[in-house]
């Protein structure tokens, strides 16, 4: 199964959690990504394999193309980024999880859909350490990168995803 084919049960919003991804492009051409400073139940970081692109989940009646903005400005601080393009559907399992009952603790994985968008504002407004929307901080530290590294940066359960996005978005490199 290629990670574009998407199996029956990916579908089903009480197994697969929506989603959205964000590839947020600088003028050069990098994406942002963030370091993961702790495990958030099933979502483990491991060393060396810490850094991600935003992403997060999509609130019921909520749409993806303002799911992603919200989840930008969250995670991020940013809110100027020009919509680019986005990506079908993309799914990918946790690894086992055996810790305490977490919010993500019954999902099997997550459904994503990813955008491409151009960052048009100021690096200074990029602050992953900020509290919005009651939300806690999931980055301690952010960077530019190419695209076609990320892969080599994530867990290996979103791997095959990231080299999807990096396949469908390289025209936005």
């Amino acid at each position: 199964m290629t990670v574009e084919t998407l199996r029956h049960d990916q579908t089903d919003p009480t197994i697969y959690r929506r989603n959205v991804g964000i590839a947020l492009f600088n003028a050069q051409g990098e994406v942002l990504i963030g370091r993961r400073f702790k495990d958030d139940g099933p979502e483990i970081i491991l060393p060396g394999k810490e850094w991600q692109m935003p992403q997060g989940g999509i609130d019921t009646g909520e749409e993806p193309r303002v799911a992603v903005l919200r989840e930008l400005w969250e995670e991020t601080g940013v809110s100027h980024a020009d919509y680019l393009g986005e990506t079908d559907w993309l799914a990918y399992d946790f690894p086992p999880y055996h810790g305490p009952k977490h919010r993500l603790g019954q999902f099997r994985g997550q459904r994503q859909k990813w955008f491409a968008l151009r960052f048009t504002g100021a690096e200074h407004e990029i602050d992953p350490l900020a509290t919005r929307n009651g939300q806690p901080p999931e980055f301690d530290a952010w960077r530019w990168e190419r695209l076609d590294r990320v892969a080599d940066l994530v867990v290996p359960f979103r791997r095959e995803v990231y080299l999807a996005v990096a396949r469908e978005f390289a025209r936005f490199v």
